[in-house]
């Protein structure tokens, strides 16, 4: 029973990520910043974590015909160098804490604020291609330094600019996290400071992303509105990042 409200959570966070295509792993940084994990534990399980719900997302979104590979492969192009790169690049705790809780507040901010629903059915426009890869590069390269896939940064663009809609950004944000994570945790293991805890929680997290990974992206690949429920991670993403302003 000791594990039963970190199940739930990291259920939750993956149910929620995988339905608009998303990994998770800010918010299983969240969690495990609850729980004072060493950076680098918290960094690569994160990373490992989102490879497995990332995975799950995308082929419920590809299957479902949402994946649209030409204006997908421009952004990931340099991206996933740029995550690998970033993988190598070893931060200290403070540096690492202060970046962390940023980038949760803005996933915060952004789920609370993206709780609405956006239209199908608006008309949409082509990536250009040097911005896109420019995009991909920068993104990825945080994502890489951080442990986290990039999708918090990319879906919200796609929508803004108006180039993909919602389920095709999801689909392309799937892809997006999922050759980032990969490519981070490749860094990290070249450098060697790629370390996953032990610890039975762990355990206990993994088996519950892939559960809410699973059933968040088959809803979400169909027709599915979970406004409340980001709403309510938005506010336990809040919570984390003052926790670790706090702690700094």
């Amino acid at each position: 029973m000791q594990y039963a409200p970190i199940f739930a959570f990291a259920f939750l966070v993956a149910f929620v990520y995988s339905s608009v295509g998303h990994g998770g792993a800010s918010g299983y940084l969240a969690l495990l910043s609850f729980y004072a994990f060493p950076p680098a534990q918290m960094s690569a399980s994160a990373l490992a974590l989102n490879v497995l719900v990332s995975s799950l997302a995308f082929y419920s979104f590809a299957k479902a015909g949402h994946f649209r590979w030409s204006s997908t492969w421009p952004l990931i192009m340099f991206s996933i160098p740029a995550a690998f790169l970033g993988g190598m690049i070893k931060v200290s705790s403070s540096v690492y804490a202060l970046t962390l809780a940023v980038i949760l507040m803005y996933a915060g901010w952004r789920l609370w604020k993206g709780a609405r629903a956006v239209p199908e059915n608006q008309a949409l426009k082509s990536i250009p291609f040097g911005f896109a890869m420019l995009l991909g590069a920068g993104i990825g390269l945080v994502s890489g330094v951080v442990g986290i896939g990039g999708g918090i940064f990319l879906s919200p663009l796609l929508l803004f600019f108006r180039w993909a809609n919602p389920k095709q950004a999801a689909a392309t944000s799937a892809c997006f996290i999922l050759v980032n994570s990969i490519a981070g945790l490749g860094g990290r293991i070249l450098q060697h400071h790629f370390e996953i805890s032990g610890s039975p929680m762990l355990i206990v997290v993994i088996l519950a992303a892939f559960g809410g990974g699973w059933l968040g992206s088959r809803m979400g690949a169909t027709h599915f509105s979970s406004a409340w429920l980001k709403r309510i991670l938005a506010l336990a993403l809040f919570i984390a990042s003052i926790k670790l302003l706090i702690t700094i």
